[in-house]
């Protein structure tokens, strides 16, 4: 029985699709004017996960996973103009970069990713019957507003009201708005700058209606999840609230989920500090499962920290659990989960509690710890867990690659590459058929100057990385 930490309530609630058996969640994607960073690669991972649990639960064909694409707006026309560049080629060359930064972190394809662009007849629809109910209005300076006074519930996500949300802001003031927390859907066009017709004259929307037209449009009036991350609770997904409820008069989302910050040594993350670190700056240093590891070892809600330190703590729990698949060979099982096992049951608890995934990884460790007694006492029983462990794993993007391959590391960590340690070990193996001790051990040595374990079996001699 999945439970969910509702940001709407405030409460953990038991999950209860709208349509009994169907799931389907929205996610506020990447707005693309540059690569992405750790924070974005959080979002990504913790919703890939939370995706991939509700498929096992509801089935594949049964969820439907949109994340949206944000291709307009202040940050990508300031880029362009900056770059001197076109800003069609300027997001699709970010949203060609963020592909492939999903792709290397294990991150799944949405099911559908909406682009802002591509959705503005829904999005010049839903403001009209805005301005039809007397819920925005155009101001003298040509923009249209949404008037927050006329949503009864306007600060419900936040958990606050109109009077604290007003004292507490520093709203920009802008004499055209009759109150400063209403805020913008439809911008009235500047020289130079991309635009579309409109009623109200030619422009292009505000970030908040882009995606409450997205949502509506590609899973209807009211659908059960929607996330992102905590930055965004307000005012955006407040504001996208009451867009869809002020133009649908019904609920818009039933549960939202929100993951929490990334801290730099305990600092928020972000772009004005200039401690904010880029995904394929960091891949450089660490395997993508490394930072994915890193990145669900800590429960999605909670602040996470990111430094080598703790990235290097990830590589070396990452490694323990590989180890333990040395030398178990499970492809010719049956690609089925045993789900009435101990571990299994525990592994689901924790993933129905609120997507636990600290507690799911805890599960992956002491299945690791009983498979290398096995190893040493029954194969088929090795065999069994070591497959099961790479099940359950697999719900967490974690141990999908070849144990050796994964131990071994790669060339980008720095080093040795792979061919000039396999010629190394060759070279010993020589050594040793002729009996030339010292030059056995002196290859070990190099090796291990370079951080290389080797393993002597009776297939032959494996290596890995420290």
């Amino acid at each position: 029985m999945l439970h969910i930490q509702n940001t709407l309530s405030g409460k953990k609630e038991l999950f209860t699709p709208i349509h009994p058996g169907k799931v389907n969640m929205y996610v506020c994607g990447m707005t693309v004017y540059d690569f992405c960073h750790i924070g974005h690669a959080r979002v990504l991972v913790v919703f890939d996960v939370i995706t991939r649990y509700l498929r096992k639960i509801y089935g594949s064909e049964n969820v439907t996973y949109v994340r949206n694409i944000t291709d307009i707006d202040d940050k990508i026309i300031a880029r362009a103009i900056e770059n001197g560049e076109d800003i069609n080629s300027l997001t699709n060359r970010f949203i060609e970069a963020m592909h492939e930064d999903a792709d290397a972190l294990g991150v799944k394809r949405p099911d559908i990713e909406p682009r802002a662009t591509e959705h503005m007849d829904e999005i010049l629809k839903m403001i009209q019957t805005l301005i039809d109910k007397g819920m925005a209005y155009q101001g003298d300076n040509g923009d249209v507003y949404y008037q927050v006074s006329k949503f009864e519930t306007y600060g419900q996500l936040a958990k606050k009201n109109l009077d604290d949300l007003q004292s507490g802001s520093r709203v920009e003031v802008e004499q055209s708005k009759r109150d400063p927390m209403d805020f913008v859907l439809w911008k009235m066009a500047k020289p130079d700058e991309p635009s579309w017709d409109s009623p109200w004259g030619e422009g292009r929307p505000g970030w908040h209606i882009e995606c409450s037209a997205m949502s509506v449009s590609c899973l209807g009036d009211h659908f059960d999840i929607h996330g992102g991350g905590l930055d965004l609770k307000f005012p955006h997904h407040e504001n996208e609230i009451a867009q869809s409820e002020g133009c649908t008069g019904h609920k818009f989302v039933n549960y939202w989920i929100h993951n929490g910050f990334v801290r730099v040594d305990d600092e928020k993350m972000s772009k004005s500090l200039g401690n904010f670190f880029i995904i394929r700056d960091v891949l450089k240093s660490y395997a993508p499962e490394v930072i994915r590891y890193f990145i669900l070892n800590s429960h999605y809600m909670s602040p996470l920290n990111y430094s080598d330190e703790n990235l290097d703590k990830a590589k070396a729990s990452l490694t323990t659990l590989y180890q333990s698949l040395l030398n178990i060979d499970v492809s010719d099982m049956n690609d089925s989960l045993i789900e009435d096992s101990d571990y299994a049951q525990r592994f689901f608890k924790a993933m129905d509690d609120d997507f636990n995934t600290p507690m799911a990884i805890s599960v992956l460790f002491d299945m690791s710890h009983e498979l290398n007694r096995l190893k040493e006492k029954d194969d088929e029983q090795a065999k069994a867990l070591g497959f099961q462990l790479k099940k359950l794993a697999e719900l967490l993007g974690l141990l999908e690659n070849d144990a050796q391959q994964f131990l071994q590391g790669s060339t980008s960590e720095g080093g040795l590459s792979d061919d000039e340690i396999n010629d190394l070990i060759e070279q010993r193996a020589a050594a040793k058929q002729e009996k030339n001790w010292s030059e056995c051990d002196r290859i070990r040595d190099v090796l291990d100057a370079e951080d290389i374990l080797l393993e002597d079996t009776p297939e032959g001699t494996r290596w890995r990385r420290k």
